[in-house]
């Protein structure tokens, strides 16, 4: 048993490895790439199956890579790009978010016949572009820098924004009446933006208190910082 989890960890980092580089090679993004491979190895030929190889650790992994890939792209924004592309990326990811989520749910309808509820989750999971997507398709097309700019900062800030619209969609369902949904969506923002904002704050607070006076080395830094983002 142990062996055969070796052997599928190693899989995963040599299939990942490989679609990159077939990516770099043939001048094509590498999110592309991958999804074929995932794709191969798990729906076409069963050779990965994530949740009997990870089991109960499966979604709390993917939670803390999600984490640590938001944290990685928003160390690439700058505050001073917002400038001259605020309003563009604000649009984006409010007016956006509500155009492509209406329409994704009305496809979802009247193309592939789904009930009601399963689209409205269906149209909210699928707002989300996300840096894993742009960041590839960006280091390929190579657009102007201030479309670059704008791309980059809807791809990390509408990670968050789609995955609690995700939650939210479907505890409301979950909740069934009006009023009963509602309540929930209201309490579940209040309490993600409240308590998530509480703890960022002071991991983000207490790792700078420790950097400022010297206290952690540098070979620690990396892996200090690294674990806040995860606990948060």
């Amino acid at each position: 048993m142990s062996e055969h989890i070796i052997i599928s960890l190693g899989s995963i980092l040599l299939m990942g490895i490989g679609a990159q580089w077939l990516a770099w090679r043939l001048r094509f993004p590498s999110i592309v790439f991958l999804i074929l491979f995932g794709f191969i190895a798990g729906p076409v030929t069963g050779f990965m199956r994530p949740d009997e190889l990870m089991g109960d650790l499966l979604f709390p992994l993917v939670s803390i890579s999600v984490a640590i890939i938001l944290f990685e792209g928003g160390m690439t924004l700058r505050l001073d790009e917002l400038r001259s592309i605020g309003k563009v990326v604000l649009l984006l990811i409010s007016v956006g978010v509500l155009i492509t989520w209406a329409i994704t749910t009305l496809a979802a309808i009247y193309i592939l016949d789904l009930h009601w509820e399963v689209s409205l989750l269906l149209g909210a999971i699928l707002v989300v572009t996300g840096p894993t997507v742009i960041g590839p398709l960006l280091r390929h097309i190579r657009p102007k820098e201030k479309v670059a700019d704008i791309l980059k900062w809807e791809g990390i800030i509408i990670d968050p924004i789609g995955a609690i619209l995700a939650v939210l969609v479907f505890e409301a369902i979950i909740a069934g009446e009006a009023y009963q949904a509602v309540t929930v969506v209201l309490l579940s923002i209040f309490k993600t933006i409240f308590f998530g904002g509480l703890i960022g704050l002071a991991f983000a607070g207490f790792s700078l208190f420790l950097l400022r006076r010297f206290w952690l080395p540098d070979h620690l830094q990396i892996p200090t910082t690294l674990t806040f983002v995860v606990a948060a």
